[in-house]
């Protein structure tokens, strides 16, 4: 297979799963398992990508950031941000300085993956007739951070649905669970990706990244986040997340029994 066209398979997988609550490490991961390997770096900035790609989709949002940011409201709005932000980077720091590597083996994922899959049917279940909120508290802006971590340890958790799942039990309504949520892997991502970039540009030896097919996936991975998300701020307006909670499980036990013939 030519590597442009493992380099697209993994933008499209990549965008299509970075938003949905179906973990875009863990499909990665998986995906590398049959295509060519690609590096920590190209994986990251490609989900940096498809970060991006929430920008345009939150245009009231984004006009009230850039000319009501004198507003309180704003700036609360703004500072909850930076917190979850800061309490994800500084456990990020600390993952790194302990020498932290994502584990690369099938079994952590597809036990991730059943874990999260029962906890959305089991949290939609709970909501049933349960007044909800749009308001973002400090404490869903802890939550946040703290979620995100935890999808950061465990492939296959999803950083998205890790911080959904926390945001719809202290409360939030899906559509203000998802806009924060989003919003907050924005400099997430990117600040991720940055340091990445920065320290394979200090490399001794020289960068031995493809640049080329580094931005390839970017875009590719930016154009399918894109479509992807659309959708999905329309289908959360009218939906729960149990069909993706469904989703998990499945794959999940396919990735068992995948296991299990291998053996």
């Amino acid at each position: 297979m030519p590597i442009w066209l493992s380099i697209v398979l993994l933008g499209v997988v990549e965008g299509i799963t970075e938003f949905l609550p179906i973990s875009s490490t863990g499909h990665l991961l998986l995906a590398q398992h049959w295509l060519p390997r690609q590096s920590d770096l190209f994986n990251i900035v490609i989900q940096a990508g498809a970060v991006l790609a929430v920008i345009p989709l939150f245009p009231e949002r984004i006009r009230q950031f850039l000319l009501h940011w004198r507003e309180p409201a704003t700036q609360d709005y703004l500072l909850k941000i930076l917190l979850a932000f800061l309490i994800t980077a500084a456990g990020g720091v600390v993952l790194t300085a302990f020498g932290f590597a994502l584990p690369e083996t099938i079994l952590p994922v597809a036990i991730a993956l059943l874990v999260g899959g029962m906890l959305f049917i089991f949290v939609e279940h709970k909501l049933k007739g349960r007044p909800l909120h749009h308001d973002i508290t400090w404490r869903v802006a802890v939550a946040v951070g703290l979620a995100q971590l935890v999808a950061a340890v465990f492939p296959g958790t999803s950083r998205s649905g890790s911080t959904i799942l926390i945001a719809l039990l202290l409360g939030l309504t899906r559509p203000a669970a998802t806009e924060f949520t989003f919003l907050v892997g924005i400099p997430t991502m990117l600040a991720a990706s940055a340091w990445r970039i920065f320290k394979e540009l200090q490399e001794p030896d020289g960068s031995t990244e493809d640049w080329a097919m580094l931005a390839l996936g970017f875009v590719v991975a930016a154009a399918v986040s894109f479509v992807v998300v659309r959708w999905l701020l329309r289908y959360v307006q009218s939906h729960t997340f149990t069909i993706f909670g469904w989703y998990r499980i499945v794959f999940a036990l396919i990735l068992f029994l995948f296991l299990a013939t291998r053996q």
